[in-house]
C-alpha cells in the first residue's frame, strides 16, 4: 500500500508529493521546495522514516514545480524524470523565472530519463502507471495507482477547475480533450491529488467541474 504525503511548498503553493511503502523506497513528485526551511522540512520528513528515494518524478517543468530539483540531486543523487516535449518545447526553469525575477532561484538540472505514456515507475513494491495528459505544457504527466486508487495530476485538473493553457506549449482543446480520456475515464471514486489546492475525486469533478 503506497501512503501519499503532500508537502505545500515555495511562493506559488506547490503541491509536493512524498510516495512510499512499507519497503521504505520512496519517490518524489514536483520537488517545488524553495526556502531553507522547506527543504529542511522534506529531508526531515524522509531521514525520519528512514526512507530511501529512488525516484525524483515531474509532472511538468514550469518552474514553480522544480525549484527543490537541484537540493535533490545534491543531496540524493536524484536527477528529474519527465517528458521529452517539457525539455524540448519550453524554455528552462531558469529562463522561465526570469518572468517572475527569480532567476536565482533556480538551477536547471538536466533530465536523467524522459517518461511516455504507459511506463510504470516501479519502487518498492508498488508501481506508478504513466499517463500522458498534455494541454496545460506540452508533456505534462500524471501517475495513477490503481490499487491504491489515486492519480497525481499535476496542473492538468484541480478542484472544480483545470489548468491554464495561457503559458509556454499550453492548448485548452488539448488539455480538456485529454483530461477527459485519460482522467475521467478512471473509476469514480479515484482520488485526484493536484499541483495546487486541495484534492478531490474523479466523480466530483465529473458532476461538478465547470470546465468539463
Amino acid at each position: 500500500m503506497i501512503t501519499v504525503k503532500p508537502f505545500e511548498f515555495n511562493y506559488f503553493s506547490v503541491n509536493t508529493y512524498l510516495l512510499y511503502d512499507d519497503t521504505k523506497e520512496a519517490v518524489l513528485i514536483d520537488c517545488g521546495c524553495l526556502r531553507r526551511e522547506e527543504e529542511k522540512e522534506l529531508s526531515e520528513f524522509i531521514s525520519g522514516r528512514e526512507l530511501t528515494l529512488t525516484h525524483l518524478l515531474c509532472t511538468h517543468l514550469h518552474v514553480d514545480h522544480v525549484f527543490g530539483n537541484a537540493f535533490i540531486y545534491r543531496t540524493y543523487g536524484l536527477r528529474p524524470e519527465a517528458h521529452r516535449a517539457e525539455v524540448e518545447q519550453l524554455p528552462s526553469p531558469k529562463e522561465q523565472a526570469r518572468r517572475f525575477g527569480l532567476e536565482d532561484k533556480v538551477e536547471d538540472i538536466t533530465v536523467e530519463k524522459f517518461l511516455v505514456g504507459n511506463d510504470r515507475i516501479r519502487f518498492g513494491t508498488s508501481e506508478l502507471q504513466v499517463l500522458l495528459v498534455p494541454g496545460h505544457s506540452p508533456g505534462s504527466l500524471c501517475f495513477y495507482s490503481e490499487p491504491d486508487g489515486f492519480v497525481i495530476s499535476g496542473d492538468a485538473l484541480f478542484n472544480r477547475s483545470i489548468g491554464r493553457t495561457d503559458l509556454w506549449g499550453g492548448n485548452m482543446d488539448v488539455l480538456v480533450a485529454a483530461i477527459k480520456d485519460k482522467l475521467l475515464s478512471l473509476p469514480d471514486e479515484t482520488i485526484v491529488y493536484p499541483g495546487h489546492g486541495p484534492e478531490t475525486r474523479v466523480v466530483d469533478e465529473i458532476l461538478n467541474n465547470p470546465f468539463l
